[in-house]
């Protein structure tokens, strides 16, 4: 089949395309996060309660099922978007999304049968908004010429980092009107979004068909589908442990998706044995994950830089949800039932350096180049992450915002230059496939840190949780039994009981009775703001210390890889880049020709 032929666009086409783009990246970032702080009255609204047996797996999907699609998907759908056009795709993405927001509100399910119908549209909507984020950093990267670029990436970059935090503050304002309203907020906007998309994107960079890679993307989804739910459920009690690692279902799906992963890498670097023949004429079958980009240093060395950034992030999202619901907003007299809300008020700091230093360094990436950029805001986020270990659990507010505010201005620094560098070291007709590996990486960092981080949290509290609660519950008049069995539980269940804005003391004994039959003065003093946050600082600092440093590790290491990536070079007017999979340098416009359209 013929190349596609560009279409002809206007000089303020680029703006039309960065601000319906920005919009879709903005949706679907913050749709991954908005049910995070508005579970507690999802799950209220359903009628089901996720912490009783048997359904924290309901809770653990209903966060990670959204990521583990886009984690899974997005880099199929950003080579779909080089085969069949990338607007095309990212126009169907708004559609999905739509589609999905607009069944999520309309759960008619109550209980267990609720959840699986959330969780279903959770996946489907996750689908279309992995269409979206796969290509709306391909659509601005033909879209801007390349002295323009990573301001424009910029902009669209940390709208989506933006949007993680927003959709927690979001979720908590929309949860106080009605669970379904969290659903509803992206109903105008996605079908707003869907109709402006179709009228004004236009494909504006030549593509060519090319044959599906089945073998790649049936070992890559198999494989990262299968590593990451075992991860899911390795989080899980098994038996008598706190976590589910030792469970033998666990360990197969991490071995296997291991080796299905490994034979992906085989079969992605060997298509010719699996029969994909180059005829004069035919589609050419290309690999799915086009690992030949990583000869390209700057490419390598940003994806590096991506995930274990989004590992770090990840892992710093969800600990300052737990340490503000559970241990410090209600040692500052907030009911537990308000954390979520109030948590997200107070990680404001955090997103403000998103917005503050993204657009400004994407800008200043374009004339002095990525590598200073990036590798300094690396370096400011390793810092920060240094003074949280330094902070005691009750804190003043004053510093910790401050070290938010430096978080989030260091990955601002290095988000949109990354991105740009990452976008401009690959030919024209890889940016799809280059867009979706890069947010593979990303999506499948944040996954990751998930399991990583709330392992080891777990495991800290579960060397020193269960003594501290057992003495305490008893020295307030619990009976030893009661109080032995509440401690004995697994540490999961009060970690996401803080998660969920649940007062984790009445989760552990309100079923038993055993509050009812207490005086009134104990009732108060083990239901109260202070007793359950000052009982599980010790063991939660030990944790937090844990997951803080290794964080920092990460970090650091994010930023040598960054500053390897290379120098900075200007772009030179009509200069071929060769195609780093054949050696060859393409034939038709450059990328500044492309890139200025």
């Amino acid at each position: 089949m013929n190349p596609r032929t560009p279409a002809a666009v206007g000089p303020h086409y680029k703006w039309v395309a960065l601000s319906n783009t920005t919009l879709g990246v903005l949706i679907a970032a913050m749709d991954a996060s908005i049910v995070i702080i508005s579970l507690p009255a999802i799950f209220r609204g359903i009628g089901l309660d996720p912490l009783a047996p048997g359904n924290i797996s309901y809770l653990l999907w209903m966060i990670l099922g959204y990521l583990l699609v886009s984690a899974v998907l997005v880099v199929v759908l950003g080579r779909l978007g080089d085969m069949f056009g990338r607007v095309r795709i990212y126009n169907l993405g708004f559609l999905v999304f739509a589609c999905a927001s607009v069944a999520l509100s309309l759960d008619p399910f109550r209980g267990g049968a609720g959840a699986l119908w959330l969780i279903l549209w959770r996946v489907v909507q996750a689908f279309g908004g992995s269409m979206l984020t796969a290509n709306s950093a391909a659509i601005l990267t033909d879209a801007f010429p390349a002295g323009q670029r990573g301001t424009a990436l910029g902009i669209n970059q940390i709208t989506a980092l933006a949007g993680q935090f927003l959709g927690l503050l979001a979720g908590g304002l929309l949860a106080t009107v009605d669970w379904r309203a969290v659903f509803w907020v992206s109903v105008p906007i996605s079908v707003g979004g869907t109709i402006w998309s179709y009228l004004s994107l236009r494909e504006t960079a030549p593509g060519r068909r090319g044959r599906m890679d089945w073998p790649g993307n049936l070992t890559f989804a198999a494989g990262a589908g299968i590593l990451l739910a075992a991860i899911t459920y390795g989080i899980q009690p098994y038996g008598g442990d706190a976590t589910g690692w030792g469970n033998p279902w666990v360990l197969a799906g991490l071995v296997g998706g291991c080796c299905l992963l490994l034979l992906f890498c085989f079969v992605e670097t060997r298509p010719q044995a699996l029969g994909f023949a180059r005829a004069g004429g035919t589609p050419t079958a290309e690999p799915m994950f086009h690992l030949a980009l990583f000869r390209v240093r700057a490419f390598a060395a940003g994806n590096v830089a991506v995930l274990l950034t989004a590992i770090a992030r990840g892992g710093l999202q969800f600990m300052l949800i737990i340490w503000l619901q559970g241990i410090w907003l209600p040692l500052h007299g907030y009911d537990f039932e308000d954390t979520p809300l109030w948590a997200g008020i107070f990680m404001l700091p955090l997103t403000m350096g998103f917005l503050l230093a993204g657009p400004v360094s994407g800008h200043l990436s374009d004339r002095f180049g990525a590598r200073l950029f990036s590798t300094t805001g690396l370096l400011l986020v390793a810092g920060s992450f240094i003074g949280l270990l330094a902070l005691p659990v009750d804190f003043a507010y004053g510093p910790f915002a401050a070290l938010l505010l430096i978080n989030g201005f260091g990955q601002g620094m290095f988000s949109a230059p990354n991105t740009s560098s990452i976008m401009g070291s690959v030919p024209p007709e890889y940016r799809g496939v280059a867009s979706g590996m890069r947010s593979t990486f990303q999506n499948s960092g944040t996954a990751l840190s998930i399991g990583v981080f709330f392992s080891l949290m777990i495991s800290g509290l579960a060397s020193s949780l269960p003594s501290a609660l057992s003495d305490g519950l008893r020295a307030h008049g619990v009976p030893a039994a009661t109080a032995q069995h509440a401690a004995s539980l697994p540490p999961v269940s009060t970690l996401f009981a803080t998660f969920l804005g649940d007062n984790p003391v009445q989760h552990l004994l309100g079923p038993s009775g055993t509050l009812d039959r207490l005086s009134g003065a104990q009732r108060q003093a083990l239901t109260g703001h202070t007793f359950f946050p000052e009982l599980v600082s010790g063991p939660f600092h030990h944790g937090l210390t844990i997951v803080f440093g290794v964080a920092a590790a990460m970090a650091l290491v994010s930023a040598v890889a960054s500053a390897l990536r290379g120098g900075h070079r200007l772009p030179v007017e009509g200069a071929r880049r060769p195609d780093p999979l054949s050696g060859n340098t393409p034939a038709g416009p450059s990328l500044d020709e492309q890139g200025s359209r």
